[in-house]
């Protein structure tokens, strides 16, 4: 018994930190935890709060740590071409114009390239302030994890049965 909880918990477990990783997010840990055997609504509510947990950090800390790491002879260049990369691929231009309202719907997208860590480095070097920056972050993850689990649970639903 105390093996079945644990290994319950450990599929939960792979769940959340899947959830977390930079680029997978929530788009791949729904279909992972629908595939360990979890229902819809567990993994999409699992990978919702995994998916989550980076965004108040990557809020808070980004700005600070790019600001010192600019000073260091080592990590300047490869935080100015981070910093290039994500404001210059188009993306961000149209989160700026649009504000918090921007910053849903690129979160809320559910594309490769979109996604929590993206939204939230944007807003972070866009000095979107927070108050306006997690909501909208929270929210589009919600939708896009509506999509995800729609669509995930019709093509595991197609291919089961």
């Amino acid at each position: 018994m105390l093996t079945e909880f644990l290994n319950f918990l450990s599929v939960e477990f792979t769940v959340l930190l899947t959830a977390a990783l930079p680029v997978i997010e929530l788009r791949g840990a729904i279909p992972v935890g629908i595939s360990l055997g979890l229902s819809p609504l567990h993994a999409t509510f699992l990978s919702f709060i995994g998916s989550m947990v980076p965004s108040p950090l990557i809020l808070y800390a980004v700005r600070p740590l790019f600001k010192y790491l600019r000073t260091t002879r080592y990590f300047k260049k490869p935080v100015e071409k981070l910093t290039e990369r994500t404001l210059g691929n188009g993306k961000a231009h149209k989160v700026q114009k649009y504000g918090a309202w921007g910053l849903f719907i690129f979160v809320a997208i559910p594309l490769p390239g979109t996604g929590v860590w993206t939204g939230s480095l944007i807003a972070a070097l866009l000095d979107i302030r927070i108050k306006w920056a997690l909501p909208a972050i929270f929210f589009g993850n919600m939708i896009a994890a509506i999509i995800i689990a729609t669509v995930s649970y019709g093509l595991f639903s197609i291919f089961s049965g």
